[in-house]
């Protein structure tokens, strides 16, 4: 995050704009506990990253000042065009952030949202730009279990309970679904599967990433694993996929998907390749299985459990899309959009 405004930078700054504090009517509760004093009605929210950008789009559309970044004009096709159209704010947290205190300043929220971790790393990041622009910054968890706690919890901080509950309902009526219907699966029959991500497919995510939350939730076998020294991502050698030899892979990047998995001839080895089980991820607007990790990858865990497990997951996936972008994206796609939102390999 660039931090360079000194304190006194901000104080001559918020003269400048006009101070985005107003008179606090109400305390609310984040994830972590924090107990911030809220305006009464929020009117303007500021996204700290593309996971939060999701989370405050679904629930409150009209509150969100700006994109992390614009959107692209493929993206912005499943949007309602007034929302696909608003500004680049960048983004406060995770890799490659790009704005700065003056630009939330500028934007003069009345709160800024963020969700994923709550270590205390976030934590004290969200205390330290509380401290410099005086705006309340509420920290939501991310991670797929929590979801649903957290759309109600935000719903309240929003003055949007019952879109809050709403979506918090959808999500776990999802999450009791593919539960119940996996329990069924016996262990020995568990996917191996990886996930490749990058052009070369040899960065993966390890056991306990949030970029593999949906292979947790679906009780498949990350070929993986888990690591002493890390529990995110991490580069592997070829030779080391080779020794894995996973039945499915998963990727989330095109051209490693259209080029290197079928025209390297070191992949065509492996066992996933040669029963053609090589998957690319649906990923508009947003990605189905990580970028960003959030409650997109709901849609995501429920196209990917058809393919893990089509003796099980037998339903129609249009309809359920169609809900889903109903619900979170405010715009149901044609079924011609969803034919090519699900075979996302074939777009020209």
């Amino acid at each position: 995050m660039q931090l360079t405004t000194t304190r006194l930078a901000v104080f001559i700054f918020l003269a400048a704009f006009g101070s985005t504090c107003v008179a606090a009517d109400r305390i609310v509760t984040d994830s972590t506990g924090r107990e911030l004093a809220l305006p009464a009605i929020v009117k303007r929210v500021y996204a700290a990253g593309p996971p939060a950008s999701v989370f405050v789009f679904a629930i409150a559309p009209e509150k969100l000042i700006g994109w992390t970044r614009a959107m692209h004009t493929d993206e912005a096709v499943y949007l309602p065009q007034k929302y696909a159209k608003l500004p680049e704010v960048g983004r406060l947290t995770g890799r490659g952030n790009t704005a700065n205190l003056e630009q939330v300043l500028a934007a003069k929220p009345d709160v800024i949202v963020d969700a994923g971790s709550t270590s205390e790393t976030y934590i004290s990041l969200a205390q330290k730009v509380e401290t410099q622009t005086g705006i309340p910054y509420l920290l939501f968890d991310g991670r797929l279990a929590q979801t649903a706690k957290s759309f109600r919890a935000l719903g309240v901080a929003l003055g949007e309970k019952a879109r809050g509950d709403a979506l918090a309902n959808y999500v776990d009526r999802t999450l009791a679904e593919l539960h119940a219907k996996i329990a069924k699966v016996a262990t020995a029959k568990r996917p191996r599967v990886y996930y490749a991500r990058g052009a070369n497919g040899l960065t993966t995510a390890l056991d306990g990433s949030i970029n593999v939350e949906v292979l947790d939730l679906l009780n498949a076998e990350n070929v993986a694993g888990k690591s002493k020294i890390s529990s995110g991502l991490t580069k592997v050698s070829f030779e080391q996929v080779l020794a894995w030899n996973p039945d499915i892979i998963v990727t989330t990047d095109e051209v490693f998907y259209r080029f290197t998995v079928h025209q390297d001839p070191r992949w065509r080895a492996l066992a996933a390749v040669g029963a053609k089980r090589v998957y690319l991820s649906p990923d508009l607007p947003f990605g189905w299985f990580d970028f960003p990790p959030g409650p997109n990858r709901l849609i995501g865990a429920q196209w990917l459990a058809k393919i893990l497990y089509p003796d099980i997951f037998k339903d129609d996936l249009e309809p359920k899309v169609r809900t889903f972008y109903r619900l979170f994206y405010h715009r149901a796609p044609s079924s011609k959009e969803v034919e090519a939102l699900l075979n996302p390999g074939n777009a020209e």
